[in-house]
């Protein structure tokens, strides 16, 4: 996959980057590997590693290399490494062997150590912590890992690798970067002086796993009937907002509504490093470009939620609501872009709608109060609150109907909602979800849609 990727260059400065770190960003003297990554229970030796890796460069035509898959480039490795060992006169089994083999594609094509924990189908977050720290979530809780860098221009490399692998770039000049990886994962780096430890990357791994609505039901983040009420929300075209907080899976959800946007309709995304996977025959995905090196060329969520209302969509998807795009976006639910759906971070529905009165304040700060309490009311439909809980499992806690105004406060009302059953205090949280029992708000559209019915039964507790 990721060798894929960086065959795909065409200018001379990204094949040579491709070979170069791997080739120049050799340690005199590298630390010692005190394991191995979790499921291969081989230790090669750090001096014997270092001895082959040496020799493998020092014997590889780098010219050679441009241009080839992983797997075309396998074979030459292996015998350049048997040609080493035996030059040397070293002693390696069968299975270090294939280890070095392994950890010198992985520099080469992929990202290094970390490589096979991106091919772990159970981890969901990749922290990386400098060079000889490396955490993964897993099953919602975090571990630290055996897998260790080189040192911190060996971490670097593979950030720069990154960057440049979506046209972008890290250095000490642009520290900070938001990017993605070839299968949709997204990536955060933070380069020294900003990192203290050492660089730091952070990856949100993009799940295989295509997840739905009924899927999560079945899994416990929300019942049946809150998955029902979903969907008729999302065909009906409700304006929804996913909120929650850092890995809650906001983004997961909404991918999920999404899958209920009919395949006659054309969709925008926006995101600053696209990540939305969404199935349908028309969308247009746009994403974001920071400032280049003059501090020139930046265009924002703002600029490009503003260009897509001139793009004649019927829905518009922002990744993540969290500035002055605010007061755009809810412009465009309001001038007929019903169906439009985005996220915020927010800990209650109550909290998210504090939160865009102070994102569009910051964009108009001339617009009163009472002024934008009513865009947002008849803006918005619904607020879904997700949360991640303390055992680690992600739960819709909240579906929450904006039904208007009463004086100058937006009136809410709760469909769902899980309780927490705190006699019942473990390291698995228990709890239930509650149906409110009520006519929903947008049952009327519903019904426009010929879905009352079908609505009215799933709010039956």
């Amino acid at each position: 996959m990721f060798g894929q990727k960086q065959a795909s260059r065409s200018t001379p400065e990204a094949d040579e980057e491709a070979v170069a770190p791997v080739v120049h960003a050799v340690p005199v003297a590298p630390p010692a590997r005190p394991a191995a990554p979790e499921g291969n229970d081989v230790l090669v030796r750090s001096d014997l590693f270092r001895v082959i890796r040496n020799g493998v460069f020092a014997a590889m035509n780098p010219s050679a290399a441009v241009g080839k898959t992983r797997e075309q480039m396998k074979p030459g490795v292996e015998t350049l490494v048997l040609d080493v060992a035996e030059r040397e006169r070293l002693n390696i089994t069968i299975a270090e062997q294939q280890q070095i083999v392994g950890e010198l594609l992985n520099d080469m094509f992929g990202l290094g150590p970390i490589e096979p924990l991106l091919a772990d189908d159970t981890i969901t977050d990749v922290l990386v912590n400098g060079p000889d720290q490396v955490y993964v979530e897993r099953h919602g809780r975090l571990e630290l890992t055996n897998c260790k860098f080189r040192d911190n221009n060996h971490v670097v490399n593979v950030a720069q690798r990154i960057a440049a692998g979506v046209g972008r770039r890290v250095d000490e000049s642009s520290p900070m970067v938001d990017a993605r990886l070839a299968d949709g994962s997204r990536v955060n780096v933070v380069l020294p002086p900003l990192a203290i430890h050492g660089a730091s990357i952070s990856i949100r791994k993009f799940s295989k796993r295509n997840i739905t609505l009924h899927r999560m039901a079945q899994q416990g983040n929300m019942s049946s009937a809150m998955a029902t009420v979903l969907k008729l929300a999302s065909t009906s075209r409700l304006n929804i907002i996913v909120s929650g907080g850092t890995g809650s899976g906001k983004t997961t959800l909404l991918n999920a509504l999404s899958h209920f946007i009919g395949h006659g309709e054309r969709t925008v995304t926006i995101e600053d490093a696209a990540e939305l996977q969404l199935v349908q025959p028309h969308v247009v995905s746009l994403e974001t470009r920071p400032e280049n090196a003059e501090g020139l060329g930046a265009v924002t969520q703002r600029d490009l939620v503003r260009n897509a209302l001139r793009m004649r969509p019927d829905r518009i998807i922002l990744g993540e609501t969290r500035g002055a795009e605010a007061f755009d976006v809810l412009q465009a639910m309001n001038t007929g872009h019903d169906g439009s759906m985005t996220t915020i971070h927010a800990n209650t529905p109550r909290d998210g709608i504090t939160r865009l009165e102070s994102m569009v304040m910051m964009a108009n700060g001339n617009l009163p109060l009472l002024s934008i309490r009513r865009q947002i009311a008849s803006a918005v439909h619904m607020i879904v609150q997700i949360e991640r809980m303390r055992d680690g499992m992600r739960r819709v806690t909240r579906i929450t109907e904006l039904v208007g105004m009463e004086g100058d406060v937006i009136i809410t009302q709760d469909l769902f909602t899980f309780r927490y059953d705190a006699s019942a205090y473990s390291e698995e949280v228990k709890g239930v979800y509650e149906c409110a029992a009520v006519r929903p708000s947008f049952a009327t559209r519903a019904a426009y849609y010929g879905l009352e019915d079908a609505l009215l039964e799933a709010m039956r507790p």
